[in-house]
């Protein structure tokens, strides 16, 4: 691309502060129900099916809103999306705060869900505009890692400020947040290194190309298994980290809630540390294929060891999770896996289409897990009336977890390797 000049470099560096704010507060509206899950089971009397449904409703409506907001992206630009997303989620966040039921709480997790579904697509395609093609996946694993700072924040963190002040009161906050961020995308955001904010033509869709150009993402071979190693290891990771990391490790194996709470604070920092260093590892030896066949692997060995019954002592607990968020992060190279084996013009549909899989593998797999828990359910419940599951059953529902961590890993076989630039037009 041209290089940029001065001014264009810290309007470029502005727009994107904004836009990884906007992500930080994504990311925790994301994995907040794990962090507040004892208090919304409490507050709505809910079954583990219908706890897995409420935390699931932002991923389905994440999920729907991929492809869309990558042909948006594509067409209208990420400014304008940026802003429109920012006040859907200001009204979910306020709607979830006020809920006097689990139909109000649903509606609001899903207004959340719409609202900031756009904003990682927008941020992709921002770097893919701004940016030089090369420094693509680090700037990725950059952006991810700052934005993981809302994921960690809905670990610990918020556990503590939920039984402080309340978790009604966290989310009023969040809302006031998505508002903020939506004025300030809307003066900042910029939607490409020639525009200098003068009203633009209105985009014109032409479905029958959109459509053309869908198809072809999809009919591409290459594009596939990208998709399946993002399911495999994002889904299971959103169901996991979402919701039943933290019910798993105090039901399970008998933490407190703050012990629980800080192992999803650390597998959130192991997280973000790992999605700078493999997406810059993978940049600096040029190779994507080995690198994820090697972190997808060890992160589907720790889901067997998860899984086994061991209990390690705490500090090798703490560790563990640590790792499994390092290795987690190696789902984040399938964005450039994708980007790179089709048209540039097409990156934000590309990029959407992969990550819509994880999305939809997370909204599918949470009260799946929390059905075949039910299932096993011996009717015991908590000081507090909650239903309590024995460590048997949360080890059923979590299989399913594992199992796709599995076929993640598998999956990473079937990558093309394309040495970290885009292979559209060499390809075979």
């Amino acid at each position: 691309m041209t290089p940029l000049d001065p001014q264009q470099r810290r309007r470029r560096n502005l727009a994107l502060a904004v836009v990884v704010g906007a992500y930080i507060l994504s990311f925790f509206q994301r994995f907040a129900p794990a962090g507040i899950a004892p208090d919304l089971a409490a507050a709505f009397d809910t079954s583990a099916a219908s706890l897995g449904a409420l935390a699931a409703t932002y991923f389905y409506v994440y999920t729907v809103m991929q492809l869309p907001t990558g042909i948006l992206a594509d067409t209208l630009g990420p400014r304008r999306i940026l802003v429109a997303g920012g006040v859907v989620a200001a009204a979910g966040s306020l709607l979830f705060a006020l809920a006097g039921d689990l139909s109000s709480a649903l509606i609001g997790r899903t207004l959340i869900g719409l609202g900031v579904s756009v904003t990682f697509i927008a941020m992709l395609k921002i770097l893919a505009v701004w940016y030089d093609e090369s420094r693509f996946a680090t700037m990725v694993g950059l952006c991810m890692l700052i934005g993981n700072l809302g994921s960690v924040l809905a670990g610990a963190p918020l556990s503590w400020l939920a039984q402080a002040a309340g978790w009604r009161g966290v989310f009023v906050g969040a809302a006031v947040l998505s508002a903020i961020f939506a004025v300030a995308c809307g003066l900042l955001v910029r939607d490409r290194p020639d525009s200098d904010g003068t009203p633009q033509a209105r985009p014109r869709f032409d479905r029958t190309v959109i459509l053309s150009a869908l198809l072809s993402v999809l009919k591409n071979r290459d594009t596939w298994p990208a998709m399946i190693v993002n399911a495999g290891i994002s889904g299971s990771f959103f169901a996991f980290a979402g919701l039943w990391a933290t019910p798993f490790l105090t039901q399970a194996h008998g933490l407190s809630r703050e012990a629980a709470t800080s192992h999803a604070s650390l597998y959130f920092a192991g997280f973000a540390l790992g999605c700078v260093l493999i997406g810059s590892f993978s940049d600096r030896i040029g190779k994507r294929r080995p690198v994820l066949i090697a972190s997808s692997h060890l992160y589907a060995a720790i889901w067997l060891l998860l899984l086994s019954g061991i209990e390690p002592p705490l500090a090798a607990s703490y560790a563990l999770f640590a790792l499994m968020g390092l290795a987690t992060a190696s789902f984040t190279l399938t964005w450039a896996c994708a980007k790179e084996v089709n048209p540039p013009l097409l990156s934000g549909m590309s990029t959407s289409v992969a990550n819509m899989c994880g999305f939809l593998t997370g909204a599918l797999l949470q009260p799946a897990v929390g059905w075949v828990m039910d299932q096993r359910w011996d009717g015991a419940l908590t000081a507090s009336g909650a239903r309590l599951y024995s460590p048997g059953d949360y080890r059923a529902g979590l299989l399913l977890l594992a199992v796709m961590a599995v076929v993640g890993a598998a999956a990473a076989w079937r990558i093309r390797e394309t040495g970290c630039r885009n292979i559209w037009q060499t390809r075979d």
